[in-house]
């Protein structure tokens, strides 16, 4: 008699869970989020990091519509440009109706910012309050070579 060949489903499980994603963050590039203003840094012949901290940030979990909480923190070396606070401030606002993971929200602060004021070096980091047991953090980082 011939052998079972029993039918290996633990990779459809997987599919099938990341095709409920599918689709919700595809456009994530493309928001179109305030923009975040500089001034001259008056101090270009000098590396010094500037930190900024945003402890009170909140987006919305696209899968779920809950709200997420996180402290967002923000280092950059500048070049040229500054980032203007009061900007910042109505940027990070945006993201209290937008259905982002948290993945996406340290990407997408990263990009826009390294567009906005062209800084030598830049980190940002992500440390998202835990929600079912799980606590995410999150860190990305640009060097201007």
């Amino acid at each position: 008699m011939g052998s079972k060949v029993r039918k290996d489903t633990r990779h459809k499980t997987q599919d099938t869970r990341r095709s409920s994603y599918e689709g919700l963050q595809k456009n994530i590039k493309k928001l179109n989020a305030p923009k975040i203003e500089v001034w001259k840094n008056q101090y270009p012949e000098r590396d010094y990091v500037i930190t900024i901290d945003i402890p009170e940030f909140t987006c919305i979990c696209p899968k779920t519509g809950l709200p997420d909480f996180a402290n967002i923190t923000i280092k950059y070396i500048p070049d040229v440009y500054c980032i203007e606070l009061k900007s910042l401030k109505y940027y990070e606002i945006f993201y209290r109706n937008a259905g982002i993971f948290h993945e996406n929200v340290v990407n997408k602060f990263l990009d826009d910012l390294v567009k906005a004021c062209h800084p030598r070096w830049m980190e940002i980091s992500g440390e998202f309050n835990a929600r079912g047991g799980i606590k995410t953090s999150v860190r990305a980082e640009y060097k201007n070579v």
